[in-house]
């Protein structure tokens, strides 16, 4: 390993392929080029930030592995940033993912990253994985945690990652991090600095095995040895004497105050202040791996979102809502109110189309919104059922008239391809959902002088650990597929559902169609249920010495191994080193129930207790 990882062998000179993300464009060079020439424009303009000297503090590096436009609209990095500046003893300066042919260096203080002794990463999407390797070898560290020295300093640092790709499935970046921090900030991150404030003078192992074994939601990949058969299912985790065979996550509790905005910037990819309306979902939607890992579903109270709202600078008049679609009819009557004595106007990232309130529809009317969008997931009603959706045809069809209707013209419909069991019929009756839809909106449009307009976004799914299609194909392929060990006919069969749905709704009116690629998506789903044996790959892609493909050939990882094979019902997932408190065997059963076309109530925290994650064993829905 260690002849991948000399530090300073690496430049970041990425190729602009790996730029892009779905339903993004990649970015010009040009556009690139100027980018970096504002990065300290970037700052200057920013609202929030922190600027410490370092004289007796504990200096901290903060990684987010994405474009400073992405990194500054992330709820979570800002989260991070603020609660680690606001510790007395410590200063956090961060990095972003920088452009092509501009050194890394933090935004604060234009420092290199082997000044700072302690390096964390927030991570949250699969595409990201690469860049964070890229970024570590950049930045001249070791990229391999298993090549850093006992002794812990500038140079040679502690590398903690965290964020929701981490606690979904820490393995993919199991070999570059020394520790890696397994649930939700406001309840870690002050114990774990308060331990980490000696580092400097504690021999990294006796360190991470200190914390490891007293401190719950902390993982040290390190300290476990893992072993797998032929077909890559994992045979046996084996944790060093004296750490917990698996790691707890730790979550927040109530909030007096709901998480928002703490770093503002006119450069933000979604330019707003942000507002959290809770974490989770209730709905148990079995592709959502959110649903799952956030359990128990928790829904701040009206007062905790105003509260949230209260610290909005005056400037910014456009609020993003995060969890719009679990309001309740009080938080939203609240918004509404705040929203019309503040004339600001709203935004958010989709709605379910049968809790459209009255209340609800007055707050879109009094923002003015251009586009509202529903997730319907599921082509058709009969994969809708399988999802747990909850989804009907007409819940869909009235609510986009009655979306219409409060002058919203512009829908966004959000389905996927590819789920286990999709056919043919269910392709075509998203097409004939399609017409009715636009037979619906399009006369209520030109009654009110505009016209309706639909955009259709198709994306391939990509089974997620932790939720009940973590035991499926990617593709959408069947046993007799799926067994085959090859690639290849799961890329073919979303090409084959893309043409059918272009061919079928080619002459649609006022109809815009958006498609996911299905080799993008195959990266996503091949890192989404990886292993830590993807490392050396992850690095050779980050630093853009080889391709995607290239990458996983000279590392000899088989991409139908973690995309394509089936798991089976007792087998042990390389995730399961993390214990989320979900029985086992629950998502196994609710895998079968999705097969079968049996929906699952919603989560009821106050009375349910099939999970496990409140308590007890009861299994019936």
């Amino acid at each position: 390993m260690s002849s991948f990882c000399r530090p300073g062998e690496y430049r970041l000179d990425i190729p602009l392929r790996f730029f892009r993300q779905p339903g993004r464009e990649a970015l010009s060079f040009g556009r690139l080029q100027s980018i970096c020439a504002a990065v300290s424009d970037h700052i200057i303009q920013e609202i929030g930030t922190f600027r410490k000297k370092w004289k007796g503090l504990l200096p901290v590096a903060l990684l987010y592995p994405n474009i400073y436009p992405v990194a500054v609209s992330n709820l979570g990095f800002q989260l991070v940033y603020t609660l680690l500046n606001q510790l007395e003893g410590v200063v956090c300066e961060r990095f972003v993912y920088p452009q092509q042919g501009e050194s890394l260096r933090s935004l604060e203080s234009s420092r290199p990253l082997r000044d700072f002794p302690l390096v964390l990463g927030s991570i949250s999407f699969e595409h990201d994985y690469a860049h964070l390797a890229a970024m570590l070898a950049g930045g001249g560290i070791a990229p391999f945690a298993a090549d850093r020295p006992e002794r812990i300093a500038a140079g040679d640092p502690l590398v903690v990652l965290g964020g929701v790709g981490v606690f979904m499935n820490p393995e993919p970046l199991a070999l570059f991090a020394d520790l890696m921090v397994i649930g939700e900030a406001e309840p870690l991150l002050a114990p774990l600095m308060e331990r980490l404030q000696g580092a400097a003078t504690a021999r990294r192992t006796d360190l991470l095995v200190e914390i490891a074994a007293s401190l719950p939601g902390c993982y040290a990949p390190g300290l476990y040895r893992f072993t797998y058969n032929a077909q890559g299912a994992v045979v046996s985790i084996v944790p060093s004497p004296g750490v917990p065979e698996r790691v707890s996550k730790v979550v927040a509790g109530a909030m007096g105050k709901a998480a928002h905005s703490t770093l503002l910037s006119p450069e933000a990819e979604l330019g707003m202040y942000m507002v959290e309306l809770g974490r989770g979902c209730s709905r148990g939607c079995r592709f959502c791996a959110a649903g799952y890992i956030y359990r128990p579903p928790r829904l701040w109270s009206r007062e905790a979102v105003l509260a949230g709202l209260s610290d909005r600078p005056p400037q910014m008049d456009r609020i993003g809502l995060l969890g719009m679609e679990m309001a309740s009819a009080e938080t939203v009557d609240g918004i509404g109110a705040y929203l019309h004595d503040h004339g600001c106007s709203l935004s958010f990232s989709s709605l379910r189309a049968d809790r459209i309130s009255e209340q609800t529809l007055a707050l879109l009317a009094a923002s003015q919104l251009k586009s509202v969008a529903i997730a319907a997931d599921g082509c058709s009603e009969r994969l809708r059922t399988l999802i747990n959706k909850g989804l009907g045809e007409d819940d869909l069809l009235q609510a986009a008239e009655r979306l219409i209707g409060a002058g919203i013209f512009h829908l966004k419909l959000y389905v996927m391809i590819g789920l286990p069991t999709e056919n043919q019929e269910d392709l075509e009756e998203l097409i004939r959902l399609v017409n009715r839809l636009q037979a619906r909106i399009l006369p209520i449009g030109r009654q009110r002088g505009r016209v309706a307009l639909l955009t259709l976004s198709i994306n391939c799914f990509v089974p997620k650990p932790w939720t009940p299609f973590q035991y499926c194909a990617f593709g959408g392929l069947n046993e007799k597929e799926a067994g085959r060990g090859r690639i290849e006919p799961a890329l073919a069969a979303l090409k084959e559902k893309i043409r059918v749905l272009r061919r079928g709704l080619a002459h649609a009116a006022n109809l815009q169609l958006k498609f996911d690629h299905p080799d993008q998506a195959l990266q996503q789903a091949v890192f989404s249920r990886a292993d830590r044996r993807i490392g050396p790959a992850l690095l050779d892609i980050g630093t853009g010495h080889l391709s995607f493909r290239q990458a996983l050939h000279r590392h000899r990882i088989d991409p139908w191994q973690s995309a394509i094979r089936l798991r089976e019902a007792r087998e042990r997932m390389c995730w399961e080193v993390v214990d989320h408190a979900i029985r086992p065997g629950y998502l196994w059963q609710e895998y079968q129930r999705a097969l079968n076309g049996v929906q699952t109530r919603p989560c009821e925290p106050e009375l349910c207790r099939r999970c496990g994650v409140c308590g007890g064993d009861d299994e019936s829905a």
